[in-house]
């Protein structure tokens, strides 16, 4: 199959995109509205409450890791993706040679795939809800919830996973009808949610006695926890790591007309990850107020707040995080086959999504697991910026395993799995809160591919 012909979807996997195929800005804008705006803001939010964030650090905190967030794609992401117009993929092999990105690339797709999963659980949670089917977590990460349940998450997975095979395009104008109707029903939670909790004055607000009630409520049933400011900076910023630190929003960026479109995710950062995210965690602050109940089933918040308006947000907004984080993983998988279809490849991701999702734990856990997922696949976009940024400067070549036609780089290979074998060590052995791993291992992956890069070159062109 010649590049061209790869081509042939309209996605361009395999070659640079042309400029006849670049879009507006808007399309951009839509997409990350949507994908940030979307389910996993009815999970992470309560999340928030229950692990103890006090409401001015949870206001603070997010506008500042929010902010940081941003930069990085717009500053660290677009100009390279605008550069190249390459997926992360096809950049990778062209560094670190074709058999070491396909097992990057199975890492990959799986994670995308895991966190899809847990925007499949959300959709069905809320599908749930007029069927009188449960979303219940069980004890076990592994666990299955009711076979109805589980039913709901097929049907549900199909769907999104239909949608994402149709290509970025599809994805993008499914988000751009959906997120500006999303944005205003998240608003309306928030604004409910307060009134039903008597938060309608200033003093009453600024006072904070319903949020902290909350916490002291959550924290009877489960145990003291605190998740202080630097830990909701940190997380804000680097939730998204594998999108921008990791370069994953290269495949994103790579359609983009003007460097301008990388200031798109701030729709998403500041209606989702800020305004969402809050309006999230006052859902579960109102439940727990009226019905003492602090299990946090995100249909069943949205159903207490807003009804069936309620019920259809949580449906589209897991569809629109899972649309484009299906895409992602398509792309990865297809990086594996590179003759294989995309569109069967998105498919494979899709079924992959459904079936982690029938485990209701996995997005209990997203806190921690978008931290994790960042640690793994963040640093190999130091890789990325190193080699596009760095390589020339110190005399030695960009795209080395391409040009010397190697298959494994070594540089990479080492200066990858070292720091995330120390991260993940950290993490899992000694506790460390996982988005803090993330910076440290990206450093110090820029670092070890640099200098591994001057010895393994000069070796290579010593020998010839």
């Amino acid at each position: 199959m010649t590049e061209k012909q790869a081509s042939s979807s309209g996605e361009f996997e395999r070659e640079p995109v042309p400029q006849n195929a670049l879009l507006g800005q808007g399309k951009f804008w839509g997409m990350y509205a949507g994908e940030h705006a979307a389910g996993t803001e009815f999970m992470i939010g309560p999340l928030f409450l229950a692990a103890g964030a006090s409401l001015q650090d949870l206001i603070l905190g997010l506008l500042l890791g929010n902010i940081l967030a941003v930069l990085t794609w717009r500053f660290l992401v677009t100009p390279i993706a605008i550069a190249k117009r390459m997926t992360l993929y096809y950049q990778l092999e062209r560094i670190a040679g074709g058999s070491l990105v396909k097992f990057y690339n199975f890492i990959n797709g799986i994670l995308f795939c895991f966190l899809a999963g847990a925007m499949i659980t959300v959709s069905a949670s809320a599908v749930g809800i007029p069927f009188g089917i449960n979303y219940a977590v069980p004890e076990s990460l592994f666990g299955l919830g009711a076979p109805s349940f589980t039913g709901l998450v097929v049907v549900v997975g199909i769907v999104i996973a239909i949608i994402a095979s149709a290509g970025y395009s599809t994805v993008a104008r499914f988000a751009n009808i959906a997120a500006p109707w999303m944005i205003g029903i998240f608003a309306a939670c928030g604004i409910i949610s307060m009134t039903q909790m008597g938060a309608t004055d200033w003093s009453t607000i600024s006072e904070g006695k319903w949020w902290s009630d909350a916490i002291d409520f959550v924290q009877s049933k489960e145990g003291e926890q605190k998740f202080g400011f630097w830990q909701i900076v940190v997380f804000a910023w680097l939730c998204n790591g594998a999108m921008h630190v990791g370069m994953a929003d290269l495949s994103i960026f790579r359609f983009a007309r003007s460097p301008n479109a990388g200031w798109a995710p701030a729709i998403g950062m500041f209606l989702g990850h800020y305004m969402a995210w809050i309006a999230a965690a006052l859902l579960l602050a109102a439940q727990i107020k009226l019905s003492q109940d602090h299990t946090a089933n995100p249909g069943a918040l949205a159903w207490g707040a807003l009804g069936w308006t309620g019920i259809l947000c949580v449906v589209i907004a897991g569809w629109t995080t899972a649309n484009p984080t299906i895409y992602r993983a398509g792309l990865a998988f297809q990086g594996i086959i590179p003759k294989s279809s995309r569109t069967v490849m998105t498919l494979v991701a899709g079924v992959i999504a459904t079936i982690a999702g029938a485990f209701p734990n996995l997005s209990a856990q997203l806190l921690g697991f978008v931290g994790t997922y960042g640690t793994v696949l963040g640093p190999m976009g130091a890789v990325i910026f190193v080699d596009f940024w760095l390589m020339k400067k110190f005399g030695l070549e960009d795209e080395y395993a391409h040009k010397s036609q190697q298959t494994i780089s070594i540089a990479v290979l080492v200066a990858w799995l070292l720091p995330v074998s120390v991260g993940l060590y950290l993490i899992f052995v000694h506790g460390l809160f996982a988005a803090y791993a993330v910076i440290p291992c990206w450093i110090a992956c820029g670092v070890i591919y640099l200098a591994l890069s001057k010895v393994t070159q000069g070796n290579l062109e010593a020998k010839g």
